[in-house]
C-alpha cells in the first residue's frame, strides 16, 4: 500500500517556536509526535487533520520520537484507547511517574551542587519541571527499540539516537531514504544535549553530548535524501550540516579547554563565560551544554576533574 506524509505545524509557547506533527496514511493511520498539551495546538491540529480528509478518531496509534512536553502533551486530547508507540524510555515522563520526578528532583539538587551553581539559583530548581505541565499523563502500549519496525508502517525502522534526550529515536524508510528525525537534526538551530537524570538512582548520568556526537555520524552512514525534523524546515544537505555541527562543538570545546588552561574552574564558572547574556535566564540548557563540553573533554582525556567542597574542579591535565 502506498503511504502518504503529511506535516502539520503546530503553535508552542516555548522560545524554539512551532512544533512539526506527521501524519501517515498508511495501513495504519499513525501521527508521528503529539504537539503540546495546549487548546490552541489542539484547534489547528483538527482543522489542519480536516484539510486532508481526517479527525482525531482516524487516528489509531501515535509514534513519540521523545518524551518532550513538545512531543507528546496532546495525547491527553485522544481516546483512551489509542495505542501509544515509543522507546521505553519515554514511560516515566509521560506518565509523570511521581517516584521518577522524586528522584529527578534529588539529582538536580546534587547535580546543580557539584557543577558549583551559586545559592542564589536554588528557587530555578522548582522551575526545572515548569514545562511538564504542557506534557500528559499517559503510557505507553507498545516499545520499540533498535532495528524494530513500526507496527502497521513495516517500511519505517527504528534507530535509537540518544543525546537531545535518553528515549530519542527516529524513523528511517530505506526505501525512499526518507527519515522522521524529531529533533536529532535540525536546519535552523543546533539540539541541545539535555542532562537527565539515569532512569535509577543507582546509575551513572548519561554524558548526553558523547551520546548526540553518536547519534549524528549515525546519519553520515546512511543514504538519507530528506530529514523531516520535528521544528522548522526538512533538511535536505544532511551530511554538510552534520559535519557543520560538529565541526561548531568541537571549537566550542577547545574554547572551554583555553577557559580550563588559564585556571581549573567549575561547571557553572565556565557557563558564565560561555554564555554571559542568557546562562541566569536559560540555566538548564546553558549548563546542559557547559557540562556536554566537559564530558567530551575528558573523554579526550585533556581534563580531568576534582572534587573540592562538594563542587567538581576541572583541570587540564598534566
Amino acid at each position: 500500500m502506498n503511504e502518504q506524509l503529511y506535516k502539520i505545524v503546530l503553535p508552542t509557547p516555548f522560545a524554539v517556536g512551532d512544533v512539526n506533527v506527521f501524519v501517515i496514511k498508511g495501513q495504519t493511520v499513525t501521527l508521528i509526535d503529539a504537539g503540546i498539551k495546549t487548546e490552541a495546538a489542539w484547534s489547528v491540529f483538527k482543522e489542519k487533520l480536516n484539510e486532508i480528509g481526517l479527525k482525531p478518531d482516524d487516528i489509531k496509534q501515535v509514534v513519540l520520537t521523545h518524551h518532550h512536553p513538545d512531543h507528546v502533551g496532546m495525547l491527553d486530547f485522544f481516546d483512551k484507547d489509542i495505542a501509544i508507540v515509543g522507546h521505553a524510555k519515554n514511560q516515566p515522563w509521560i506518565s509523570q511517574n511521581p517516584n521518577f520526578f522524586e528522584w529527578y528532583d534529588a539529582f538536580f539538587e546534587d547535580h546543580f551542587m557539584k557543577a558549583g551553581v551559586d545559592e542564589r539559583f536554588r528557587p530555578y530548581l522548582k522551575r526545572l519541571k515548569a514545562s511538564m505541565k504542557y506534557s500528559c499523563h499517559r503510557s505507553l502500549t507498545t516499545s520499540v527499540q533498535e532495528g524494530d519496525y513500526i507496527p502497521g508502517l513495516e517500511s519505517w525502522k527504528v534507530l535509537e539516537v540518544p543525546g537531545h534526550a535518553q528515549s530519542h529515536i527516529a524513523l528511517y524508510n530505506e526505501r525512499t531514504a526518507v527519515m522522521i528525525g524529531g529533533d536529532l537534526l535540525l536546519k535552523h538551530i543546533s539540539s541541545n544535549p539535555l542532562i537527565e537524570p539515569p532512569m535509577k538512582p543507582s546509575g551513572e548520568r548519561p554524558k548526553t553530548l558523547l551520546q548526540y556526537n553518536h547519534s549524528l555520524r549515525r546519519l553520515l552512514d546512511l543514504e538519507i535524501n530528506c530529514i523531516y525534523t520535528g521544528h522548522g524546515d526538512e533538511v535536505l544537505h544532511v551530511r554538510q550540516l552534520v559535519q557543520e555541527r560538529l565541526q561548531k562543538q568541537s571549537d566550542r570545546a577547545d574554547k572551554v579547554l583555553s577557559m580550563i588552561k588559564e585556571r581549573p574552574q567549575t561547571a557553572f564558572d565556565i557557563c558564565k563565560q560561555l554564555f554571559p547574556t542568557i546562562y541566569e535566564k536559560e540555566l538548564g540548557l546553558t549548563l546542559s551544554e557547559t557540562i556536554g563540553q566537559l564530558d567530551f573533554l575528558e573523554d579526550a582525556n585533556k581534563i580531568s576533574t576534582d572534587e573540592k567542597e562538594s563542587k567538581l574542579i576541572y583541570s587540564v591535565c598534566s
